[in-house]
């Protein structure tokens, strides 16, 4: 089939489209993709529904701001989902669709993705796989990583037997190992972009930390890195996963932003080393893909502790695309009823299949 599949992160950069030719076992090609970006206006609606979903934390009736926010994502997606289209000459035979995230607390069975599917395959005329995390929840799971499937079906593709790790950098960090018997285990390591993010935007320094520049201007705080490094999330070992918002960040206001910006680069780095010790064997080489793997600085602070750390795009993989495309590889596994997490990504009990399907009901336009 040939599937598209949509991701729009916690950085709040814009939707990641992208189609992939799979039957939810291989890849057998890759399409066009594409990133939509958000407006300013579009950010803003969707950074009040996040902080109101931390307020809210899942008690009482959701905030109104969600349903402002739902229609800016499911107008982004269409649009992206649109050019793609267009790019392709075609439409796809089936769609992968995440939503965004404003909150994920799986201790508490809850986890929030706003974006009608409905929406999003009346205006494609695609039917819609969502809700993959949920049945996970449900049965006792994190609902979180989701990717490492797809991870597994990549290494494959291009012939990385393991064990190998593949490390996302978004706004939370997540790894996939896989052993040489195609075993998996995953969890969110930390911290990805998301807390530099928050300290680059609030000194009005732009959206993210481009290049590195103002992490490798400053000196990491050992203090505040070793407070940091004490969370509760690094004790014990097992499936963990994580909302961005689950590291203080008042530290900071204290600091000039380079010196913040270093000290939350090398906190990044040093929890994907601190997690990595519950890793069956040390992987032979980690791929890195999203955001982060565009941060020199962090890049280094990766390899000075990990070894060897290679970008997806240097392997021959479409690095900012990853997670768009693993939406797609799992809308295939999930219309096969095929597993989408297992015992060592989520805790799962068992390996679980999940997502709910939409149908087409009618052609809608969106501006």
């Amino acid at each position: 089939m040939l599937v598209m599949g949509f991701m729009s992160g916690t950085s709040l950069d814009g939707v990641d489209v992208a189609l992939v030719e799979t039957d939810g076992e291989r890849i057998e090609g890759f399409g066009p993709s594409a990133m939509m970006a958000f407006s300013s206006a579009e950010c803003a609606a969707i950074e009040c529904a996040t902080a109101d979903a931390l307020a809210w934390n899942g008690y009482g009736d959701a905030p109104a701001s969600f349903a402002a926010a739902a229609r800016v994502i499911e107008s982004a997606h269409i649009r992206a989902g649109r050019d793609v289209i267009a790019q392709a000459g075609r439409a796809p035979d089936l769609i992968g669709f995440h939503g965004q995230t404003l909150l994920h607390r799986p201790e508490r069975q809850i986890t929030v993705q706003i974006g009608d599917p409905q929406v999003i395959a009346d205006a494609l005329g695609a039917s819609v796989v969502a809700q993959m995390r949920q049945d996970d929840l449900m049965a006792g799971g994190q609902g979180a990583p989701l990717v490492p499937a797809y991870h597994a079906a990549l290494a494959e593709r291009i012939g990385l037997g393991g064990p190998v790790a593949f490390l996302n950098v978004g706004g939370v960090a997540n790894l996939t190992w896989i052993g040489a018997d195609g075993k998996l285990v995953a969890f969110d390591t930390g911290p990805g972009n998301g807390l530099i993010d928050q300290v680059v935007q609030a000194r009005g320094a732009g959206r993210y930390d481009d290049g590195g520049r103002f992490s490798a201007a400053g000196t990491v705080d050992a203090g505040v890195l070793a407070d940091l490094l004490s969370h509760p999330h690094f004790r014990g070992d097992g499936p963990k996963s994580l909302d961005r918002y689950d590291f203080p960040l008042e530290w900071a206001a204290a600091r000039s932003l380079e010196d913040a910006a270093a000290t939350l680069t090398a906190f990044t780095a040093a929890a994907v080393a601190l997690t990595a010790r519950a890793l069956p064997s040390p992987p032979k080489v980690w791929i890195v893909c999203g955001g982060g793997s565009h941060n020199p600085t962090l890049m280094q602070a990766l390899r000075d502790l990990l070894g060897d750390c290679r970008t997806a795009d240097h392997v021959g993989l479409r690095g900012d695309f990853i997670e768009a495309e693993a939406m797609a590889f799992l809308a295939a596994r999930s219309l096969r009823g095929l597993p989408l997490t297992f015992p060592g990504t989520t805790g799962v009990p068992r390996p679980l299949t999940g997502g709910t399907i939409w149908h087409p009901t009618k052609i809608i336009e969106l501006v």
